[in-house]
């Protein structure tokens, strides 16, 4: 399994994964509006996206978008999408693409790395910890439109 950040010269690859975790997600279909999105980050440096290959497969991927804090006067990274074929779940793909996320995060002098997942994700949830995550208890998670 190789992970290397993607370029704009992966934008089919990576459209076609996206708009496979976007059906994950109970989404429809829409590789269009996929690829213009993914196209706008990259072009923007407004994220930054690893893939997984194995071989010349691409499998999977993370995106990871800029954030800071004000109090650490600090940059961090939100983990925003993981995702990993169904068929490539299970070897691995999933925990590289997360440590490469980590070891980008320390390479740029972030302060760290914030994901969130559903309560009812326990594989995704089992994952994080095991890799070093810890989950927050102290805070609470507000949106609005």
């Amino acid at each position: 399994m190789i992970i290397k950040k993607a370029t704009f010269n992966d934008l089919n690859s990576l459209t076609e994964l996206f708009d496979l975790y976007r059906v994950f997600y109970e989404q429809t279909s829409n590789q269009e509006e996929a690829r213009e999105f993914l196209k706008a980050r990259i072009t923007n440096d407004e994220s930054v996206v690893f893939m997984a290959f194995d071989g010349n497969d691409p499998v999977g991927f993370v995106q990871l978008y800029p954030s800071f804090s004000s109090v650490s006067m600090m940059r961090s990274w939100v983990l925003n999408d993981l995702y990993v074929k169904e068929q490539f779940r299970g070897r691995g793909a999933g925990e590289k693409l997360i440590h490469k996320a980590i070891q980008f995060a320390k390479e740029t002098g972030a302060k760290g790395v914030l994901l969130e997942t559903g309560e009812d994700n326990l594989n995704a949830q089992r994952l994080y910890e095991k890799i070093g995550f810890e989950k927050e208890t102290n805070y609470f998670y507000y949106f609005s439109i």
